[in-house]
């Protein structure tokens, strides 16, 4: 964890061990009192209960910043997640059309139903590996079906595919 939210659990031990340190001076100032014990002991064990409570009411704040800078990230956290959603809910009727785009332009390239799906997880980024692992297959047939795509859609490779959907999705540059 970082150092701008400190680790409640631990912080909330530290603080109850500094209250008992406090409370077991405190005791042993009253115990000496009363034995009539005074000069440089007591002195030093004022010094050491003021400590101790300093040190206590320094980690019981630490504990309450902390618990409030976690309520906060996890407000942030909610609010990114909705607008997540909100997103994906507001932008699922122009996924679904550039999918079903896709798909059509696959067609008219005549690409096979196991070409299309190589095409498509192309699109998304993956690897070859990673998409013959996902498909059961070998490296060598993914990769004669990506060099099929290309052939196919008259394209130089994944580079030039990816572009040729990209291309028009992308707003130019305003002048």
């Amino acid at each position: 964890m970082s150092n701008d939210v400190p680790e409640t659990g631990f912080t909330g031990v530290a603080a109850v061990l500094f209250g008992l340190i406090f409370l077991l001076i405190a005791w042993d100032l009253v115990e000496d009192f009363s034995h009539g014990t005074g000069g440089l002991h007591v002195t030093l064990e004022l010094a050491v209960l003021l400590l101790a409570a300093c040190g206590g009411a320094l980690l019981v704040r630490r504990a309450y910043v902390a618990r409030a800078s976690l309520r906060a990230l996890q407000r942030d956290l909610e609010q990114v997640r909705g607008d997540s959603m909100r997103w994906r809910q507001d932008s699922r009727a122009l996924i679904e059309g550039l999918s079903l785009a896709i798909q059509h332009q696959f067609e008219e390239w005549k690409l096979t139903a196991a070409e299309s799906e190589v095409a498509l997880l192309l699109l998304k980024g993956l690897s070859l590996k990673e998409i013959a692992a996902l498909r059961a297959t070998s490296e060598r047939t993914v990769r004669e079906q990506a060099r099929s795509v290309y052939r196919k859609a008259d394209l130089g490779g994944r580079s030039a595919l990816s572009a040729w959907f990209l291309e028009d999705l992308l707003l130019a540059p305003a002048p």
